[in-house]
């Protein structure tokens, strides 16, 4: 595959997308090849390259998990042993829950913990303070029930690096990972994000305008909680270098056992576009017989993806700042690299023709502690609109990110309760609907995790 064709194709798609600047990059058999187009921000623009950060939000739990990894390696953790071994202050809304709940639970989101608490700007604002509010934190299933993506939980895993190596967060990750493995564009926090050229978040308002996105990233001042979950920025180059790291044998950061065995299977995923299962942090893929992992991210006005084929020695990375257009955006490079590069051809699902019958039985209003999802039905077609609380948007002092507009979902052929989204910034996104022992439905799930029914429309 030549370089002119790659550049080709991301220029095109960021121009058909609208976003202002994206950084590719792409690994395979030991040679990179990278493409950047457009520019770091709208308003004070410079080219982007593959040196610019930009903010990897979720991405950053994969160097979480292999931390911990690392201190499971080194006999300083157990990924069996409950959380309050480490962190004795843990409490939660249910004492059994917080008795039970292991190291490894927080790794592959079956701690049952919602996704989220939310951040009021207000108290303390570390890890230290996000442990004290957890018990505010909604449970959703016992201890290893089931998946569901928690943000929370892999905070609550950096407080146990925190206390393992009696240092602060961003320290301990810079001492356990970042300098040994040569990352030295991979970074917590504003003061070294501004030393660097970096690429400002822009999301799309309902009048159709690009505008940048404030605050950047996860970056407020004092709010270190979400740094284990979503605090790193990064370059295409140096995640790529990341990816060499766990295509390697662990560069004696960690055993190439303790390395393969994050890519092992712990919980399986239904109709989930985030993966077929889950390792440890690693989302596991089926590619054609090829097992793929891979992680996204998603912050204010920015989307990273990272996907590793390891039996090909191939990663391909694709950053773009931009919402909510980033998303198809990577999600196109990620298909056009899998084809191009490994001859991995995407196979698309196609829904089953609309029910209006079904539909009813799953319109209506459900939640989490953030965001709402709203399912309707106008006799012909069966919507999904994704948004922030409206009671959360009044109460914050910091602009948010843009839900997304009601956009068609089919679904898809089996027992009716899986669905896809068909159209809009969600495109390709796969979930289902859970039901009680009645039949009646419960629970709505969507990039992972669970939403609870609130509301059932009349």
């Amino acid at each position: 595959m030549s370089q002119e064709k790659l550049s080709d194709y991301v220029a095109a798609q960021a121009k058909k997308l609208g976003v202002p600047g994206v950084a590719v990059g792409v690994l395979l058999d030991g040679r990179e090849s990278y493409a950047s187009h457009g520019v770091t921000s709208l308003g004070n623009p410079l080219p982007v390259d593959e040196k610019t950060l930009f903010h990897l939000a979720s991405v950053s739990k994969t160097f979480t998990a292999t931390a911990l990894m690392r201190l499971v390696a080194e006999g300083k953790v157990d990924l069996d042993a409950p959380v309050r071994r480490y962190v004795p202050e843990l409490k939660l809304a249910d004492e059994q829950a917080a008795a039970r709940i292991t190291v490894l639970n927080l790794l592959n989101h079956t701690a049952g913990l919602d996704w989220n608490l939310i951040d009021d700007g207000k108290g303390d604002r570390s890890l230290t303070g996000l442990v004290a509010k957890l018990p505010e934190l909604p449970l959703i299933a016992p201890p290893g029930a089931r998946a569901s993506y928690s943000q929370a939980g892999y905070n609550l895993a950096g407080r146990i690096i925190e206390k393992v190596t009696d240092l602060p967060f961003e320290q301990a990750m810079t001492s356990l990972v970042l300098e040994p493995v040569g990352l030295s564009d991979t970074v917590y926090g504003l003061a070294e994000v501004m030393v660097r050229k970096f690429a400002v978040g822009h999301n799309r308002s309902e009048d159709g305008a690009v505008r940048a996105a404030r605050p950047w990233g996860a970056f407020r001042e004092g709010a270190r909680g979400d740094n284990p979950g979503g605090g790193l920025a990064s370059s295409a180059s140096d995640l790529l270098r990341w990816a060499r790291f766990q295509l390697g044998d662990g560069q004696g950061v960690l055993p190439t056992r303790a390395l393969h065995r994050m890519r092992e299977q712990t919980v399986a995923l239904r109709a989930s576009s985030l993966g077929n299962g889950l390792g440890i942090c690693w989302f596991l893929h089926d590619l054609d017989g090829l097992q793929g992992i891979g992680h996204g991210g998603s912050g204010n006005g920015q989307f990273a993806e990272l996907l590793i084929v390891p039996e090909r020695n191939f990663a391909v990375v694709s950053l773009a700042n931009a919402g909510p257009d980033g998303y198809p955006f990577n999600q196109s490079v990620v298909t056009w690299a899998l084809e191009h590069y490994l001859g991995v051809a995407e196979q698309v699902a196609e829904p089953v023709p609309y029910d209006e019958d079904q539909a009813r039985q799953v319109a209506g209003r459900y939640e989490i502690d953030a965001m709402n999802l709203d399912f309707a039905t106008d006799g012909t077609r069966l919507t999904l609109a994704v948004e922030i609380k409206p009671e959360i948007r009044e109460a914050s002092d910091e602009e948010l990110p843009p839900g997304y507009p009601a956009a068609a979902i089919g679904f898809l052929p089996g027992d009716g309760d899986e669905y896809i989204v068909t159209e809009g910034g969600l495109k390709g996104q796969r979930g289902y609907f859970s039901r009680d022992a009645n039949g009646t439905v419960t629970g709505a799930d969507l990039a992972g995790r669970l939403f609870n029914r609130a509301v059932q429309a009349p």
